[in-house]
């Protein structure tokens, strides 16, 4: 039998357990991406809190693109000394750690007048009301060259991986979804197409870190967004592809952010106390799973061990992912090993955010 705590491999990566730590932005890095202290301290925290594997939250990949304060930026070469320091240190820990890539899109409030903001069509989108610049096939070049630098840079960095930010409404998730979609070349219309551009990132990072590094990608199992969305028959076909070409492992999201029809529809649900309610996406991803055979993580309302065991035996997921239940107890993983595998403090609320960072809200109030 499986259990949470197993020790595994996946490629050249060892994993003291089955738990992750999915990425999360956490709106304490300076203006420019570095990195300070104070999120620093975040990661030393979860690596000394037991969790196998840690993903950082997303850094952008071209300086003028970055979708959120606060974010960690992978830009350019001044951040490898700094990132080779900061990797060595949560190693030393017994975590592994990954950086996510990304290039946002109009998945954005960040200062949005003052640049250009690209994506795959010219249509708004439904929560921020962005309406980005249409890609040219030369902008669609630089994205892919953007992205293979990074990882580059993050391998440099001293990161057991990367991964690339296919989810969420960012700009990858676009080109998949029929509704941010809407052209009529190579990289619009079949899902063939519409998948094209990450399956060339992914080749042109391929190129740059070599066939045996760790490149996972975040990407839905189903947007549950009708015919706006990505399906599941059409998530499948884009996973299958990857595999092809060289995935690592898939972490499997989903959802979508129109929220004035879809309420509580998108990554981050709320109301999930039953145990009943949580690790939402766990049955979708587990039919995309049986069809495949690099690993599979499964992230959303993943907090009760006894639940998530009961998936790792009864079906292809092999690796479960949190964010919200450890930006509250980052020990929460210790906590479980130790035998103490009552509830989670975090009540799923959605209250972590904040302008001093992305903080418990319970956290916050005792600081």
């Amino acid at each position: 039998m499986k259990t949470l705590f197993d020790t595994t491999h996946i490629g050249s990566m060892t994993l003291k357990n089955r738990l992750w730590r999915s990425a999360t932005w956490m709106n304490m890095a300076d203006e420019k991406g570095h990195l300070t202290d104070h999120l620093e301290q975040v990661y030393l925290d979860l690596a000394r809190g037991g969790v196998g594997t840690i993903i950082t939250g997303y850094a952008f990949v071209l300086e003028g693109e970055q979708p959120n304060p606060g974010m960690l930026g992978i830009y350019d070469d001044s951040f490898v000394p700094e990132y080779r320091a900061f990797t060595e240190k949560i190693k030393a820990e017994g975590a592994n750690i990954i950086m996510q890539i990304v290039y946002g899109g109009s998945a954005t409030d960040f200062r949005p007048e003052n640049r250009e903001i690209w994506g795959p069509s010219a249509v708004p989108h439904p929560l921020f009301k962005v309406v980005p610049t249409e890609m040219t096939k030369a902008n669609i070049r630089t994205v892919i060259e953007a992205f293979a630098q990074g990882a580059k840079r993050a391998k440099a960095g001293g990161f057991d991986g990367v991964q690339i930010h296919g989810a969420h409404t960012y700009l990858f998730s676009q080109f998949l979804s029929p509704y941010y979609n809407r052209r009529q070349d190579e990289y619009g219309g079949s899902i063939e197409n519409r998948g094209r551009i990450i399956y060339e990132a992914l080749e042109a990072v391929r190129k740059e870190v070599g066939p045996d590094y760790p490149v996972f990608i975040k990407m839905h199992c189903c947007d549950d967004w009708e015919e706006n969305g990505l399906s599941l028959e059409d998530s499948l076909v884009v996973a299958k592809e990857l595999e092809k070409k060289g995935i690592t492992g898939i972490e499997f999201s989903g959802g979508n952010l129109d929220v004035q029809n879809y309420p509580n529809a998108g990554p981050m649900r709320n109301g999930i106390l039953k145990t009943s309610n949580q690790s939402y996406f766990a049955e979708k991803t587990a039919r995309i799973a049986q069809h495949l055979n690099v690993p599979v993580i499964s992230v959303g309302g993943n907090r009760t061990p006894e639940k998530l065991e009961n998936i790792l035996n009864t079906t292809p997921i092999g690796y479960f992912s949190m964010a919200r239940p450890l930006l509250s107890e980052p020990d929460l993983v210790n906590r479980w090993e130790q035998g103490d595998q009552g509830k989670p403090r975090c009540v799923a609320c959605n209250k972590c955010w904040g302008n001093d960072g992305n903080i418990c809200i319970l956290n916050r109030a005792s600081r």
